[in-house]
Formats: structure tokens, C-alpha cells, sequence
């Protein structure tokens, strides 16, 4: 029944088989690259923590050079 509803009966064509390959592989490279974002994220979560923990009051009543 599933085969009848994909719309064909023996398999995948030599181009689905392609087709799913490079989509298999465009999943892979988006999983990599949000792996590579949080771990970036969390190291600038941690820098940010260092920083702020550096801040004082008075530093908030300083006026910032631009």
C-alpha cells in the first residue's frame, strides 16, 4: 500500500537514489554548521559572563567613547 501511495512499484529510480544522497548530504552539512554555531555561541556566552563579571557600577555611569 505504501508503494501505491509514493506512486510506484519497485524501488527508487537511479535519480531519487541521487536525489536523496545529496539531500542526506545537505542534512549532514546543516547538522554540522548548527553544531558549529552553539558551540561558538556558548563560547561567547562564557566570554560575555567573564565580562560582565569585570563590570563595575561606575562603569555603567560612564559615558562611551564612539
Amino acid at each position: 500500500m505504501a508503494k501505491a501511495l509514493v506512486g510506484y512499484i519497485g524501488g527508487p529510480t537511479a535519480d531519487q537514489a541521487r536525489q536523496t544522497a545529496v539531500l542526506r548530504r545537505r542534512v549532514a552539512d546543516l547538522e554540522a554548521e548548527v553544531m558549529r554555531l552553539k558551540v561558538e555561541n556558548d563560547g561567547l556566552l562564557v566570554a560575555l559572563r567573564e565580562r560582565m563579571d569585570q563590570v563595575t557600577a561606575s562603569d555603567l555611569a560612564e559615558p562611551v567613547a564612539h
